[in-house]
């Protein structure tokens, strides 16, 4: 069976396809993996950072072409796919800087003559990851976890295997050999689950549902990215222009195919018609096209059951009574697009008060007062994210810590610093990508004491 398919978002038609692996397969390079793991934890973390420092160099060399791959596959806009894979440099370099000295041996002072803790790697640690950054996504869990000492299976998604392979013959060109793909089929994730020491996935809520289910049966350690609904707050004393392009930009780029995007603009009465009216103004300058045209703002989706999927969100919150500001309409024309869609007067009557929308559409949630609007930003299952917008910076700090996220932005739209832990809490996920609290997700933080 053909498991991995990637077709051209801008054109519908299917470009590539592999087979999948065998389970003889799998246990090769499960085996070969364990084998490689032993001698790179044997290495000086300096030595590991020298040899991860090779892979950013590689990513910057040949970032045209996998930013043409990601766009054909994808069908991200050149300059998104561009910032992705310079992002994953840039995150390689940060951890060679700051691993050497976080994963030193830590001497904790006791009863005993010596005492402390070593960050140890777990070994072999399996990733389950998505199709909508498949570059980023993947270097962001890797490279921590290598740099511990780990060594890393990765099951890509199957709509983007052109990118992932070039990502690993990249990979391998950089003389490692503890990274490799996994081109299994969902039947085989239980057995490479099985055979591995820990488990990360970034996905859908469903899906990690799943996943997590699999790690507990076999007790295996998992960090969760899922889906979010960002809230994005915008107090009367806010700055309504400022406000309406982070929005739109928000929730915008990369197709509104971000988890971490604002999905839900949350307005209190004083500037709701204003902030509405200058969001659907931003909204409708964007132009729907190829994404390899650098006159293109607004990209396809992905695949073909995203957009109905997305668009059927639309019908039903139209058909409960939320107001159609812009879009809406499913386009005839090749190609999985769909125009920038705004839902005004959006209720809990509607899909989309409740569930993740994965595409360019926002929904307007007007609350009663500033203390409603954070009800309603707390109001859904999802805790990744949230934004604040207000004059008072002192106010937009009391009200971010009543906030259920596992962030929130004041006066910017919700993003990842590499600096800063990235995660969420509730249907979002649990664990911390990125700084120095993911880089100890993966380690046996191992006791040591002497009588």
């Amino acid at each position: 069976m053909i498991a991995f398919t990637s077709c051209n978002p801008a054109s519908g038609e299917v470009c590539y396809t592999r087979a999948s692996w065998t389970i003889d397969a799998l246990n090769q390079s499960l085996d070969h993996l364990r084998q490689a793991q032993r001698a790179w934890a044997s290495l000086e973390v300096e030595q590991r950072a020298a040899g991860l420092l090779r892979l950013a160099d590689q990513l910057t060399q040949q970032r045209e072409a996998l930013a043409d791959l990601v766009t054909l596959e994808v069908g991200k806009r050149t300059p998104e796919c561009l910032a992705e894979i310079d992002k994953s440099a840039q995150l390689i370099r940060y951890y060679a800087e700051l691993a050497p000295e976080l994963l030193q041996p830590l001497s904790i002072p006791t009863q005993a003559s010596r005492s402390g803790v070593a960050f140890e790697p777990l070994g072999l640690v399996l990733a389950v990851m998505p199709w909508n950054y498949p570059i980023w996504q993947v270097i962001r869990f890797a490279v921590p976890a290598l740099m511990s000492g780990n060594a890393c299976l990765v099951k890509p998604a199957p709509s983007v295997p052109q990118c992932s392979q070039l990502l690993l013959d990249i990979v391998r060109q950089a003389g490692l050999h503890v990274l490799d793909m996994a081109w299994i089929e969902t039947e085989l994730v239980d057995d490479a689950v099985r055979r591995c020491d820990a488990v990360a996935f970034t996905g859908s809520t469903q899906t990690g549902r799943a996943i997590a289910s699999l790690a507990g049966r076999h007790l295996k350690k998992t960090v969760l990215e899922l889906g979010g609904s960002n809230p994005f707050i915008v107090l009367a004393d806010a700055d309504i222009d400022a406000a309406a392009r982070d929005a739109a930009n928000s929730r915008f780029r990369d197709a509104g195919q971000s988890c971490n995007a604002a999905k839900r603009m949350i307005v209190v009465p004083q500037i709701a018609d204003a902030f509405v009216d200058a969001f659907c103004a931003e909204a409708s300058k964007l132009r729907a096209g190829d994404p390899r045209d650098p006159a293109t703002t607004l990209s396809p989706l992905t695949r073909a059951d995203l957009r109905e999927a997305l668009h059927a969100q639309v019908l039903d919150a139209c058909h409960h009574g939320a107001e159609l500001r812009l879009g809406g309409q499913m386009p005839h024309t090749p190609g999985f697009y769909y125009p920038a869609t705004v839902l005004d007067r959006v209720t809990p009557a509607c899909r989309v008060y409740h569930e993740e929308v994965f595409g360019p559409v926002a929904s307007i949630l007007r609350a009663a007062d500033e203390a409603d609007a954070i009800r309603l930003a707390n109001d859904t299952p999802f805790g990744l994210g949230a934004s604040i917008y207000s004059a008072d910076n002192a106010r937009a700090w009391e009200l971010a810590r009543q906030i259920e996220a596992g962030s929130v932005f004041i006066n910017r739209h919700t993003s990842s610093d590499l600096r800063l832990p990235f995660g969420g809490v509730k249907a979002s996920g649990y664990g911390r990508e990125l700084s120095e609290f993911g880089l100890y997700e993966f380690v046996n933080v191992k006791t040591y004491w002497q009588k």
